[in-house]
């Protein structure tokens, strides 16, 4: 049965609703952290994991979740994670403990990646190619953008008013309300001929490397660098990711086919995405713990804090879609990560008597500016010379690439200021001093991070497959 023209657009509007929860629980979170924190009493260790657990499933799974679209009904699939995500923010709210809320946040990550594949999916082939279709893919480029503004401040405001259990309880009503009209709304769709095979051994090897390697990092400044536990787990990790690349080089539907890597621009594409994911995760993590337990903010003022990032992120993105097609994908990409480290560098001043306006705005409107000029260019060369048939993969690696880089990002900037606060504390210093120092510390190694991106990016992207994608994207436009 194919769709009318209202009937498609009825379509997205189911769709971007669960697409939108699932943006708004990767920003939402950041504002509820410090009550978090407080409520269920975490260590500052393990704080980062009701971030990490999310981002690790989240990227680890959402390869396997794309290609369960497309083999087993996109449909079905989409309307499966969209039920296990409610019902998993339902658990969150509801936990009673750190280990409770990091193990389901972990099943919220993991029905993220299930649903949000099948949501770009069900848009390709439900809207023709050409103006309709961009179209809807806009709307949905546009919830993406302000999923992270409404993220924080929806954030504040639910902790403020209503508790930070209402953060992840307003995902309830509106995932089964949303679940209750794809029926009507959404047709089914899937890949027909294709080969049944799925590659779910490969992703859940690749997911336990990381929560070790992650949890190995976080661990690291009880247990001890040298100590058993961090270099086994350590070990233990580089051990499952040979293992992962085993495993895809034999499976006959391989969930990345190594032979996709040896695209130079592509490649290197996913790296400066991992360094950008890793250099951005954990700095809203600690700046929402430097506005709250430092400079002494509300939830809500710290959420109305961030929309200065977030609007700004928006606009320039838009910008840099059309400088693109003047400057280049590689010039646009490098002023964006040169303006990102130069916001992260300006966080470093940061101090306990500080004020939003002198220690935190610039830097936001920096960050902002980089970002925006940085996701566009950086997903345009994701797909720098990929077959139309390998398209689906290179966009699903970007976002896992980004979402893995900001995983271990955060646990790296958390060791960094845990480990810094507590030599400074252990010296004599104040706590409140030592922790704002401990924080500038962590903004220095995120600062790096986005600077080693930049130099991928003139090392690692190939100038004429770049043109090629230019060339594509101004034929889009």
């Amino acid at each position: 049965m194919e769709y009318t023209d209202r009937g498609k657009w009825e379509a997205l509007a189911v769709l971007g609703v669960a697409y939108l929860m699932v943006v708004l629980d990767i920003s939402i979170v950041n504002v509820a952290l410090p009550s978090i924190e407080t409520d269920l009493k975490f260590t500052p260790d393990n704080l980062q994991w009701v971030v990490s657990a999310y981002s690790l499933t989240f990227g680890g799974f959402l390869l396997l979740g794309g290609r369960a679209g497309d083999l087993l009904g996109r449909r079905r699939v989409f309307m499966a994670g969209l039920g296990l995500f409610a019902l998993s923010s339902l658990v969150c709210g509801l936990s009673q403990s750190d280990t409770m809320l990091i193990l389901a946040r972990g099943v919220q990550g993991a029905a993220a990646a299930i649903l949000s594949p099948s949501v770009f999916s069900i848009v390709m082939v439900t809207f023709k190619e050409g103006a309709e279709r961009n179209k809807a893919l806009g709307i949905l480029g546009g919830i993406a953008g302000a999923g992270g503004a409404i993220g924080v401040l929806a954030g504040g405001v639910l902790t403020e008013y209503a508790g930070w259990q209402w953060i992840f309880f307003v995902n309830v009503p509106i995932g089964l309300a949303t679940l209750a009209l794809v029926p009507r709304l959404v047709k089914e769709s899937r890949l027909e001929g294709a080969q049944r095979h799925f590659d779910a051994l490969g992703a859940v090897v690749i997911t336990t490397a990381l929560l070790m390697l992650v949890y190995a990092i976080t661990q690291a400044n009880d247990a001890g660098w040298g100590s058993l536990q961090t270099v086994g787990l350590m070990t233990l990790s580089i051990v499952l990711i040979g293992a992962f690349a085993v495993i895809e080089n034999r499976s006959p539907a391989p969930l990345v086919p190594l032979g996709f890597f040896r695209k130079r621009t592509p490649t290197g594409a996913n790296i400066v995405g991992f360094g950008l994911g890793s250099a951005i995760f954990g700095m809203f993590l600690l700046q929402s713990l430097y506005m709250q337990q430092v400079l002494h903010f509300s939830a809500l003022k710290t959420g109305v804090c961030y929309l200065a990032v977030a609007l700004t992120a928006v606009v320039a993105s838009g910008i840099s879609q059309a400088l693109v097609t003047k400057l280049g994908v590689r010039v646009v990409l490098a002023i964006g990560l040169s303006v990102l480290t130069a916001g992260l560098l300006y966080f470093t001043q940061i101090s306990v008597h500080g004020s939003y306006w002198a220690d935190l705005f610039p830097g936001f409107i920096l960050v902002g500016i980089g970002l925006g000029f940085s996701f566009v260019p950086v997903s345009i060369a994701a797909l720098a010379g990929v077959e139309p048939n390998l398209a689906g993969l290179a966009s699903g690696l970007i976002n896992t690439s980004q979402q893995i880089g900001g995983a271990l990002g955060v646990a790296i900037l958390v060791t960094v200021a845990n480990n810094r606060f507590t030599d400074l504390v252990a010296g004599g210093t104040a706590p409140l001093t030592a922790q704002t120092e401990s924080y500038a510390t962590a903004f220095f190694v995120g600062a790096g991070l986005a600077a080693i991106s930049l130099v991928a990016t003139f090392v690692l992207l190939r100038s004429d497959e770049l043109e090629a994608a230019e060339a594509a994207q101004a034929t889009a436009l």
